[in-house]
């Protein structure tokens, strides 16, 4: 292993400090990205999607749970799923990959204060999902079964993907979708917020006129301490 040089107290200070400058740029980038996606065009949702949920049958307007934004991971786990580490197999594994997101989710309760609600979706039935959920400690994450063509609707039929929705009135639209190595920064609050049509909702960022916004700071609490209407 070739290890970097060994140097002075100073000396790493200034190369920190070179870094930082990227560092800087990089975060500006993803605000301006993050603002991209808060104007992006909004598509139609007109299909009635049904899923199966642990309380039976559920639209897509369900997996909403009251609140106005929805996102969606679809977490590959099923008898088709191949993708598993040495000595993973169904019904006691999902996908290796899918799995490594689903230990990452942070406590939901911080989305859902933002008027946003997280669930994952997969092919395998309630009693698997459950006994998955059990078995890897992830029941802080609604999850629910694929009965119909959403998957394959909405681009993740065949690889993993996380969409993000928007209700508006009675009205569904799909406004992003995030896959592949985007899916990498997937689990954290703030990376979900930020492919969401609203954003993090803080008045610092850069949304369009009349968007949802209150100071940063303000409306964070702890998991268990928020509203419970919310």
């Amino acid at each position: 292993m070739n290890t970097p040089p060994i140097v002075s107290p100073a000396e790493w200070e200034a190369a920190r400090r070179q870094l930082l400058v990227k560092e800087k740029e990089l975060t500006r980038a993803r605000d301006a990205m993050a603002a991209d996606r808060r104007r992006m065009p909004w598509l139609a949702v007109d299909k009635d999607y049904k899923f199966d949920g642990p309380k039976g049958e559920a639209s897509l307007r369900d997996l909403f749970d009251g609140r106005r934004q929805l996102i969606v991971y679809r977490a590959f786990f099923g008898p088709e799923v191949t993708t598993y580490a040495e000595g993973g197999s169904y019904p006691e594994r999902a996908c290796v990959g899918c799995s490594l997101v689903a230990d990452q989710v942070a406590h939901p309760a911080h989305l859902n204060a933002r008027n946003t609600t997280l669930a994952f979706a997969s092919r395998a039935p309630q009693a698997e999902i459950q006994d998955l959920k059990k078995r890897h400690g992830w029941e802080h994450i609604p999850w629910y079964t694929i009965t119909d063509a959403f998957d394959k609707d909405f681009d993740v039929d065949e690889w993993h993907g996380t969409n993000a929705f928007i209700r508006d009135g009675d009205r569904i639209f799909r406004t992003y979708l995030i896959n592949s190595r985007g899916d990498e920064q997937m689990g954290d609050t703030w990376n979900y917020l930020d492919i969401t049509a609203l954003g993090r909702q803080e008045d610092w960022e850069d949304s369009p006129e009349g968007y949802p916004q209150t100071p940063p700071y303000q409306w964070w609490n702890y998991h268990d301490a928020y509203s419970a209407s919310r």
